[in-house]
């Protein structure tokens, strides 16, 4: 008797055991962290069915801003992030938090704001102009807040316009501390001004009377990358499942399928992959 109930429970325990392997071999997924335009704009929905039938790995995104993005990776809460600040980037990388940067695509900035356009900016090219002359008329303009990759490439450009922006800023600016679509329904509400990437702008549907009013500036040019979190500071990141998907995003498969996305026939994203890490 006390022979079959040791076998029974060794047999148990092997199914267990057997069964935790297969759930664990089963298990082909990964978390990728990224920035919230990658997801608002539709690139994610039409790009990750295709990587999943090509591998069968199911990447499940955290969308969120480049800072937060990256923020979620430090905490080991994610096995690629996908973002666009480089050099928020390089900083990560420089912690010790991500292996290897890559290029992968690009689009660009543009300033969004009301067909009545009251700071008279419509057309120019001088991004840093037309936010002096915001400023000058104190116009409404509503800011991300929230440290994403499009709230750093504001700051930045205000700084090159020579304004200090923290000191600056009164009830004409709108800082909200949340993401893109957010970000252009607030403008629209309030027939503001906003920077905005313009995959998310394609995308955007409540537009109302806002419309593109300044683009074309070479300082508007909007660089993604992506970073496989470190494995050996979080043993838990799925590094091969992880780099599966960075070598399909940078693979020429990839960056057709990143080419072909468009919107009412508008390309989004412009593929250009280093396959060298930066």
């Amino acid at each position: 008797m006390l022979n079959r109930r040791l076998f029974s429970a060794f047999a148990a325990l092997a199914f267990l055991t057997a069964s935790s392997f297969s759930a664990v071999a089963q298990d082909k997924s990964i978390v990728v962290a990224s920035t919230t335009s990658t997801q608002d704009s539709g690139l994610f929905d039409y790009l990750l069915p295709l990587f999943k039938a090509k591998t069968g790995i199911d990447v499940k995104v955290i969308a969120q801003g480049t800072g937060q993005a990256l923020d979620t990776a430090r905490r080991g809460d994610a096995d690629v992030v996908f973002v666009h600040a480089k050099a928020q980037e390089e900083k990560f990388l420089s912690e010790g938090f991500g292996v290897k940067r890559y290029d992968v695509m690009y689009n660009d900035f543009v300033l969004i704001g009301p067909k009545s356009d009251p700071a008279g900016i419509k057309g120019t090219k001088d991004i840093t102009a037309a936010f002096a002359a915001v400023l000058a008329k104190q116009a409404p303009f509503v800011s991300r807040g929230d440290k994403s990759g499009t709230h750093s490439a504001e700051l930045k450009l205000w700084k090159e316009a020579g304004v200090d922006i923290d000191t600056a800023k009164g009830e004409w600016y709108r800082d909200i501390g949340q993401g893109m679509g957010a970000a252009l329904n607030t403008a629209g509400a309030m027939n503001a001004y906003v920077l905005a990437d313009r995959g998310t702008w394609l995308s955007f549907k409540n537009r109302g009377d806002l419309e593109v009013v300044v683009e074309g500036d070479k300082r508007l040019f909007n660089q993604y990358g992506v970073m496989l979190v470190n494995p050996e500071k979080f043993p838990t990141v799925k590094a091969d499942l992880g780099q599966s998907f960075i070598d399909y995003l940078v693979s020429d498969e990839g960056q057709k399928a990143i080419s072909e996305y468009k919107i009412d026939g508008q390309q989004l994203f412009f593929p250009n992959a280093s396959r060298d890490p930066s």
